[in-house]
């Protein structure tokens, strides 16, 4: 852009010494017009430079696009494995407590298995003295009366339940059954009370059922005789 600035400054400034050259030496006109020829020929190609330039330019640029996204997923990428670096370091680390802890174990059983191996000498010795065929069967028979073990303890404890509910029943039971004899007594008492209430109105009533039938046996008596009497009136 320069260089075109500079090349069309110095035009302007040559044909402004053209035209005073037009005043003072017209004879210069043909090299004048060559001149002019080359300085078109050679604006033509500062116009070819200046596209050439250009095509150059947006080359360029689009070669920064490409180089920056390519910079961009250089860095998602590094990002990406600097977040995956971290997590096998993380899992790297887990690892080797998980190593440790499992060695510290491993001691630990070495300790227990050199503890028991008396115990293992002793299966042995039961192997050879019994019918077991190996220790294995010994732990089998072993686990089986553990379990025995374990469902008859349940069951002591099941019937031990089964008991104390059967109790808290026996118990809920001869309390109803008490509150139904107390209540059956006090019926019983009133209804012996009503029975002598009951006896006593009869002997009443029978005292005033005799006294009605004496009553009426002399109404009736009075009856007859009035009756006769009448009669005899009549007669």
């Amino acid at each position: 852009e320069e260089d075109s600035i500079n090349s069309f400054v110095c035009l302007l400034k040559k044909r402004k010494e053209a035209r005073l050259m037009e005043k003072v030496v017209k004879e210069k006109k043909e090299a004048f017009t060559e001149r002019m020829e080359a300085l078109a020929e050679q604006w033509r190609d500062l116009h070819t430079r200046r596209a050439q330039l250009k095509a150059h330019v947006e080359r360029s640029e689009s070669t920064v696009k490409e180089n920056e996204r390519l910079r961009t997923q250089a860095l998602k990428k590094a990002k990406e494995e600097k977040k995956q670096n971290t997590e096998k370091e993380s899992e790297l680390l887990r690892a080797k407590g998980e190593l440790e802890a499992l060695r510290k174990q491993h001691q630990k059983l070495s300790k227990k298995l050199l503890k028991y191996s008396l115990f293992k000498r002793y299966l042995e010795d039961v192997v050879e003295n019994s019918q077991f065929r190996d220790i294995e069967d010994v732990i089998s028979f072993y686990k089986a009366l553990v379990r025995t073990r374990k469902d008859l303890v349940q069951f002591q404890w099941w019937h031990r339940e089964l008991m104390e509910q059967a109790k808290v029943l026996l118990q809920q039971h001869r309390m109803e059954k008490e509150a139904e004899i107390l209540q059956c007594r006090i019926d019983l008492e009133q209804l012996k009370q009503s029975f002598e209430q009951a006896q006593s109105d009869i002997v009443q009533w029978e005292d005033r059922w005799a006294e009605a039938q004496a009553g009426a046996a002399r109404k009736a008596t009075e009856l007859k005789s009035l009756s006769m009497a009448i009669h005899s009136l009549f007669q």
